[in-house]
């Protein structure tokens, strides 16, 4: 038999074994996925096909081993859809329906699915653009996905890089944007018809490894929720729904893809999602996907701190963050789960002043002003560091190393918990450590605070703590007088020291003994003026 490149050899060696061992439904019709799309790929794209195989590998040479393997694939297979077709039903969405124009769409993308098409691969505009746009919102960011496997996206684009383990995709740059495109996704891995892929997903069902390429259809499946399954095509402009997905966003429906009990164990994260989605969407989880959300509840435990807390700041910075914490609270995905929304919903002391800062947080968002993440953990934290500073005070401890005693405390605890990254350490230290700073409003004191580069944050922090009760309103408006104040009016404003400061005691001189016979006399003569 003729020397194959890696790619083709492995799948040709993996179909001659199934010959001789024979294989389950379900890899037999995952292997012959991979293998209709290596082979289309490969037969169409001549070029493609000569940087697989051997350098010596003539064109009629590449023929016969693709003619080779259909043969051996005639012979062994039958072949089937790896997704039920009750499941599946091609709509086509034409653009007199759907109402997208390519002018909604950002150049880069345009430009990367246009370069993908002309190199020969299928390539869509995928996930919450295409929703977003449906729904009349300006998306964030644009998505692509295409049958080109991400090493052929990265040889297609300079500017690109592969990224991620459990999920390998492509990073594609056109200047300051960044667009994600990702390979078509097959049918994961079952656990019970094959045990090899163990390996591949824990004793809960949570996905480790998820490289597996295969068809539209299939990545459609492979997807979360309906309304993240529509394909955009900008060369024809039509969507592609598999799904019903642009049904549901008409009827405001959230609603998952497959079993509910299987996908939220292949991922717990989905739990959180749905919800996210449904305030932030304002549609209505469907009946059927709801039903276990509060049963699973207690796998989010096994998934990794670092994406609880990327899913968690999704949350709090979507603009709807006070409501996205009364429902998780609802569903029972808050105690003992997720240790951010304990610090939120369990302090009977801070849970007002917790929800002013999150109203506080979606209006600013929502007015396209900044929020910084650092500024948003000093609120979730802040009574956590109080109840444990006053502890410490209460045992003897002076105010202020007792503070950051307890700031300390606090922080290490929260990194074990929810990894939050360390760069935003120093803003919150630096907004906690400036609140003493607010009360002592004498002599220079406040001049020099105003000049603190954390300032502003430190600022609208302690005036948060005067509308929660924590502090009297009398320091908010202090401080608001004084900043609106010139420097003359300031100086007024500031209370006048009492007491004179006592400076060095002077060592007096020993007196001699004829000096000190007249000090009566001169007393006496100083009295009578």
């Amino acid at each position: 038999m003729m020397r194959l490149a890696e790619p083709a050899g492995r799948l040709l060696e993996c179909a001659g074994n199934c010959a001789t061992r024979g294989m389950t439904v379900h890899d037999r019709t995952r292997l012959i996925g991979q293998l209709h799309q290596f082979l289309q790929t490969r037969y169409d794209h001549a070029y493609h096909a000569k940087r697989l195989f051997v350098k010596s590998t003539n064109k009629p040479r590449i023929l016969s081993i693709i003619a080779m393997i259909r043969k051996l694939l005639r012979k062994v297979f039958n072949r089937k859809t790896s997704t039920p077709e009750s499941l599946t039903k091609l709509s086509i969405i034409t653009s007199k329906h759907h109402g997208i124009r390519s002018n909604q769409i950002t150049s880069c993308a345009l430009k990367i699915a246009l370069n993908l098409q002309q190199a020969g691969f299928s390539a869509y505009l995928v996930g919450g653009a295409v929703r977003d746009l449906l729904l009349g919102l300006v998306p964030k960011d644009f998505d692509v996905a295409t049958n080109a496997t991400p090493e052929e996206v990265h040889k297609i684009f300079r500017r690109s890089r592969i990224i991620g383990r459990r999920f390998r995709l492509v990073h594609v740059m056109c200047g300051a944007e960044t667009v994600e495109v990702s390979t078509f996704r097959g049918p994961s891995p079952d656990e019970d018809e094959n045990p090899a892929s163990k390996k591949s997903i824990d004793q809960h069902g949570r996905l480790l490894h998820d490289n597996v390429f295969g068809s539209q259809e299939e990545d459609a499946m492979r997807r979360d929720f309906t309304v993240n399954a529509l394909f955009y095509d900008p060369v024809k402009e039509e969507i592609l729904d598999y799904l019903n997905g642009y049904e549901d966003i008409k009827a405001k429906r959230m609603r998952i893809i497959g079993d509910p009990v299987q996908r939220f164990r292949e991922d717990p994260i989905r739990l959180l999602r749905a919800v996210r989605l449904a305030i932030k969407l304002d549609m209505q989880i469907d009946a059927e996907t709801a039903k276990p959300i509060g049963d699973l509840a207690p796998l989010l435990q096994n998934v990794p701190p670092s994406r609880l807390f990327d899913e968690m700041l999704k949350l709090l910075l979507s603009g709807h963050a006070l409501a996205c914490v009364v429902e998780l609270r609802m569903r029972g995905l808050h105690h003992g789960l997720l240790p951010m929304l304990d610090v939120i919903l369990e302090q009977p002391l801070g849970e007002r002043f917790i929800t002013i800062a999150l109203k506080n947080t979606d209006e600013r968002i929502r007015q396209n002003k900044p929020v910084s993440p650092g500024f948003l953990f000093a609120i979730l934290l802040w009574h956590e560091v109080l109840s444990y500073w006053n502890s410490l005070q209460a045992s003897g401890e002076k105010p202020l190393p007792a503070l950051f005693e307890a700031m300390n405390h606090i922080l290490s605890l929260q990194h074990k918990k929810l990894a939050i990254p360390r760069r935003f350490d120093a803003v919150i230290q630096e907004i906690w450590a400036m609140q003493p700073r607010f009360e002592a409003r004498v002599g220079r004191k406040p001049f020099r605070l105003l000049t603190h580069p954390r300032f502003r944050a430190a600022y609208d922090f302690m005036l948060l703590r005067c509308e929660s009760g924590e502090l009297s309103t009398e320091f908010g408006e202090w401080w608001k007088a004084f900043l609106s104040a010139d420097n003359a009016e300031r100086e007024k404003m500031l209370p006048k020291q009492t007491t004179l400061k006592k400076g060095r005691k002077k060592r007096s001189r020993k007196k001699s003994s004829s000096s000190s016979a007249h000090t009566p006399e001169n007393t006496i003569d100083n009295s009578d003026t």
